[in-house]
């Protein structure tokens, strides 16, 4: 493990975690509006990355590969409905069911891992899940509905990770066919919309803030594939828990969203299941070095 490597994935999870000070700047703006202009401004910034490392050699074979084509359309698809759900909670006072989403993604992803990859979770995990499974019950009857918030963060980019998983693609070469499948039909849709009088014209500071939604977008991915080739995988599993608590603190500090008495009990069990998770995984990997 390499100083460099940690400081580009402590840097990554931190900027995830920071995002609600930005996405707050275009609180005026509709949640689809931004995501739109996000998918728009974000091909334009890796296209300017890709020129800059001359890293076009791979796209040819992605566009002649159809199977490819429809793997990341899928994706695509799934990140878009991430951002759109994730910005609209951050617009509309919902920065703790956020930050409920990504503590309980690490859950989320033994379950897809248990169903779609047959792979089999060891009793510590199960104990975990089962316990997160009541905390976000416990939520649920708390607030007289499922917390959908959390769940469609969690489950949206629980499989959109799975399906990159499986694909071939790096991170930047990834996101950069993501964003050539996204941002043409975003761009439609921001003509249409202005045309028809559906979206109101911005002033140049909104704009300024949708041009820099593409770097805001690309950086923190960027600094976590280099960070991800430079540090150990279950390093890289603890920094993830920098996002929510981040989040977590932006949302109870500085946004005043309440957390305390039965919620703070919900995100206790949540909590309390990472925990016995991380200590589960960290056993695990340390009994073969023992024997």
């Amino acid at each position: 493990m390499t100083r460099s490597g940690l400081l580009y994935g402590i840097s990554a999870y931190a900027l995830w975690g920071l995002f609600p000070l930005f996405f707050k700047q275009l609180q005026h703006v509709a949640s689809l509006e931004v995501v739109l202009h996000r998918m728009v401004w974000s091909l334009v910034f890796v296209l300017l990355v890709l020129g800059a490392l001359r890293r076009w050699s791979w796209l040819r074979d992605a566009l002649r590969n159809p199977r490819l084509l429809a793997t990341f359309a899928a994706s695509s698809t799934l990140l878009a409905a991430n951002w759109l759900t994730y910005i609209w909670a951050v617009n509309n006072g919902h920065v703790l069911d956020a930050s409920l989403g990504y503590f309980i993604l690490p859950l989320v992803n033994v379950a897809l891992g248990f169903v779609f990859l047959h792979e089999r979770p060891r009793p510590g995990q199960w104990l975990a899940f089962g316990i997160a499974a009541a905390g976000v019950l416990w939520l649920a009857l708390l607030t007289g509905h499922v917390p959908w918030i959390a769940l469609g963060l969690a489950l949206t980019f629980g499989i959109y990770g799975l399906i990159r998983k499986l694909a071939p693609l790096g991170a930047l070469e990834g996101m950069s066919l993501e964003t050539m499948l996204l941002a043409p039909l975003a761009a439609v849709a921001l003509l249409w919309g202005h045309q028809s009088g559906g979206m109101p014209a911005h002033d140049a500071h909104t704009w300024l803030l949708f041009v820099l939604c593409g770097p805001v977008t690309a950086i923190p991915l960027l600094l976590f594939s280099a960070g991800a080739r430079r540090v150990p995988l279950s390093t890289m599993g603890i920094l993830q828990y920098l996002t929510p608590t981040i989040l977590l603190f932006l949302g109870t500090l500085l946004y005043d969203e309440p957390f305390a008495g039965p919620r703070l009990a919900g995100f206790a069990l949540i909590w309390t299941a990472l925990l016995l998770y991380s200590v589960d995984g960290w056993r695990h990997r340390t009994r073969p070095a023992v024997a």
